[in-house]
């Protein structure tokens, strides 16, 4: 136990850049609620698992709840160099198994479906951030190296290296035997923007690039300014909204002399 929370310790060294120097150290063992979290559940489970009891584990997540605004359940297994960054309004099941080196951040709910006894709650497997307010329910696995995006609410086992966001969670990227920075959790993709910017391309497949080449309205609807529509077929239209769109995004759509469009 007390190696754990040396390695605790360390890890909140390593992944809070607000911690510095021996004065971080006090903030660490005096002020900072995660680990004041973590430090009582190491207590509470060796109690709930090792001696049996039940009453008395409860009674130490009533205590930690109520100081730190964390709840975890003494039957909940969590591994080594976990980080609780903040955790106001965080929750973890009872059978919950969560792996080494795992982030997560405030308001995140690992819980479970259902009211049979026994597994209920998710499985989290080593190397994983769970963003802010994110919820991860059921009988499921989420696998090593994941981030999974704040607000997402995930309901089915997500595959190593992968990134999830939305709700319900859709795995958004895949990188393959490649880990991903953790603490870089606010760099996810945008699947909106991915998937409209694939249906303009088949857009442009279907009405064709001549078609589009006769003419020209994107100053117009960009500007609001009207249109002639007898020189402009309705596809033209929905093609310059789509450019409309992209531009709103930051992201700019051009059109080449042979190819039917590209998005940069």
């Amino acid at each position: 136990m007390l190696r754990n929370l040396r390695e605790d310790i360390t890890a909140i060294f390593g992944r809070d850049p607000s911690i510095r120097g021996f004065s971080g150290l006090l903030e660490i063992i005096f002020t900072y609620p995660g680990f004041h979290a973590l430090f009582l559940h190491r207590i509470a489970h060796w109690l709930y698992a090792k001696v049996r009891l039940s009453f008395i584990p409860r009674v130490i997540m009533s205590i930690s709840r109520f100081f730190t605004g964390i709840e975890i359940h003494p039957g909940a297994t969590i591994g080594r160099r976990c980080v609780i960054d903040h955790g106001m309004g965080m929750v973890v099941g009872e059978t919950t198994i969560i792996g080494d080196d795992v982030t997560m951040f405030q308001g995140v709910t690992l819980g479970g479906a259902g009211t049979e006894k026994g597994k209920r709650h998710p499985t989290i497997g080593n190397n994983v951030t769970l963003g802010a307010n994110a919820s991860i329910l059921g009988k499921i696995t989420v696998g090593d190296h994941v981030r999974v995006g704040a607000n997402s609410v995930v309901i089915e086992s997500v595959p190593d290296y992968s990134t999830v966001i939305g709700v319900p969670g859709v795995v958004v990227r895949f990188e393959a035997e490649k880990a991903l920075e953790p603490l870089n959790h606010q760099q996810l993709p945008d699947p909106v923007v991915a998937r409209v910017h694939n249906l303009f391309r088949e857009l442009l497949c279907l009405i064709g690039a001549d078609d589009l080449k006769k003419c020209r309205l994107r100053d117009q609807i960009v500007s609001g300014a009207p249109y002639d529509p007898e020189s402009c077929s309705k596809e033209c239209v929905v093609c310059d909204m789509t450019r409309a769109f992209f531009a709103e995004k930051g992201r700019e759509v051009t059109q080449g002399e042979s190819d039917v469009g590209e998005s940069k």
